[in-house]
């Protein structure tokens, strides 16, 4: 409820632009939220999603050192099993052998299937579309994939009945094949992750879906900055 939010809100400091630096970690604002069970459900169903993403750059070997908000480092590096909502409820196997590029995609399904019920239970209309937009997005970007490479999309898109069609994005998309770089290439698509963020914030209504548009701006900030670092490492290790 709006009320409940009011002094929550009210003691989380001011986010900038994107690519500017994030005034609090995200382990701090669920630590604030905790006492507020809707406000923590919430905000970890945001969080978790970056946690998803470094877990992958860890096992890829991308990322040497992961900070996740929700998740245990040990989970990260899979060495313990995740939390009940993400785990894989069933043995999927290829050949007698797991599928990697199979699991990660059924696990995005679960997660997104897990932070849109998060968004109907906590009252939350901005989570629920939140997820609308980031799977409207990541499948929008499978197709453009899935085209340039000769595949067969379909075998590689997650929760579609939940996302937004793939036309919506078509001048994200071509503004991502575009880009001239990897990185400028992401730069393109959380811009326009940020613009959406902008365009559905209640902002000083104090509702759930204000605390909701922080922290999905604040896990932008945060890993922007990530891959901002990871750029400049690569950059001064080619300068050696």
């Amino acid at each position: 409820m709006s009320g409940e939010n009011i002094y929550l809100i009210t003691s989380l400091p001011s986010l900038g632009a994107l690519g500017s630096a994030a005034p609090i970690a995200p382990s701090d604002m669920l630590a604030a939220a905790r006492p507020q069970p809707d406000a923590l459900a919430i905000a970890e169903a945001i969080f978790v999603g970056d946690d998803l993403l470094q877990r992958e750059a860890v096992l890829a070997g991308e990322l040497d050192q992961a900070h996740p908000a929700v998740l245990s480092e040990a989970q990260v590096r899979d060495e313990e099993p995740l939390p009940g909502q993400l785990a894989e409820d069933d043995a999927h196997e290829v050949g007698g052998e797991a599928d990697p590029a199979a699991s990660a995609d059924r696990l995005w399904d679960r997660y997104f299937r897990h932070a849109a019920e998060t968004g109907r239970r906590s009252q939350c209309p901005f989570l629920t579309e939140w997820v609308a937009f980031e799977v409207g997005l990541r499948n929008a970007l499978v197709e453009q994939r899935a085209k340039m490479l000769e595949l067969d999309a379909r075998d590689f898109l997650v929760a579609e009945e939940l996302g937004r069609p793939a036309e919506d994005y078509a001048d994200v998309i071509r503004a991502w094949a575009e880009a001239a770089d990897p990185l400028a290439g992401l730069r393109v698509l959380d811009e326009r992750r940020w613009a959406w963020i902008g365009e559905h914030d209640a902002y000083f209504t104090f509702r759930n879906d204000e605390l909701g548009a922080y922290a999905a701006r604040l896990m932008l900030l945060t890993r922007w900055k990530r891959l901002e670092d990871a750029a400049g490492g690569e950059e001064s290790n080619r300068d050696r």
